[in-house]
């Protein structure tokens, strides 16, 4: 049985698809009690640590977990991605996917793979981050995956950077067959949300000219999504029969029917 350890784990996404897979999940440490405790509760067999990853002992984890064949590995990303907008970065957040490195070298997995936003590439360390495994003898390999190719009705792309000790690792990853799932799939039946007038003298002026753009490339009669991105270059909508842009943790969207 492969077993893994999980850093940043939240509330065990990674670790999620890591058991579909067939890996025993092992351990989970993240910083936040809300996501470690939700971690605990998806995986009751593994140990579950609330901490900063920096004051955890690497070597004190393996004691507790015995040995780890697969690092989990999903750094803090919020500096990294477009989405923070024009808001300073945080190089001490950006600076966390180094201690991959650290417990790689702790815990000596054959395998690892580690999960970030795609605009993790152009931080000034990645390519140091990279050097480090190659030499604890990592053969790595990087690949851009979409959520939308996989059965999630959202585009979502990230950055997998998946490590072999012994082999150069072979990411021949299929997407799933079909038409992607779109936004219109998910959404709760006509009726069973509370509405309110779009056109109301409290909506502000730019969320009318978006509905307008809207308007004029659907129709009146449509139904479309505003998309509240503040540097939204798509014309501030987006149609029901493809995938949502990627959700943020903010509400950016508003269903027009």
């Amino acid at each position: 049985m492969i077993r893994a350890c999980d850093i940043f784990c939240g509330a065990g996404g990674s670790s999620a698809g890591a058991r579909a897979a067939g890996v025993e999940i092992a351990a989970g440490i993240d910083r936040c009690a809300t996501a470690s405790g939700t971690f605990a509760a998806n995986f009751p067999d593994a140990l579950a640590v609330t901490s900063r990853l920096e004051d955890v002992s690497p070597g004190s984890m393996k004691e507790k977990t015995g040995d780890i064949d697969i690092l989990l590995a999903s750094p803090e990303c919020t500096s990294h991605t477009c989405a923070k907008g024009g808001a300073p970065r945080d190089e001490a957040s950006r600076a966390t996917a180094m201690l991959v490195v650290e417990y790689a070298r702790a815990l000596r997995p054959r395998w690892l793979v580690l999960e970030n936003v795609i605009h993790m590439r152009p931080w000034s360390r990645y390519g140091e981050l990279k050097h480090s495994l190659r030499n604890l003898g990592y053969h790595l390999r990087e690949h851009v995956l979409d959520a939308a190719d996989f059965g999630v009705p959202q585009r979502r792309r990230r950055l997998f950077i998946v490590g072999d000790r012994k082999r150069q690792p072979n990411l021949n990853v299929r997407k799933r067959p079909g038409r992607r799932k779109s936004a219109g799939s998910v959404l709760d039946p006509a009726g069973t949300c509370k509405t309110s007038a779009l056109f109301d003298e409290r909506r502000a002026a730019a969320t009318l000219e978006r509905a307008k753009r809207g308007f004029q490339t659907f129709g009146e009669d449509a139904s479309f999504l505003l998309v509240y991105y503040g540097n939204d270059s798509a014309g501030g909508w987006q149609p029901l029969n493809c995938p949502l842009r990627t959700i943020t943790t903010l509400d950016r969207f508003a269903l027009i029917r």
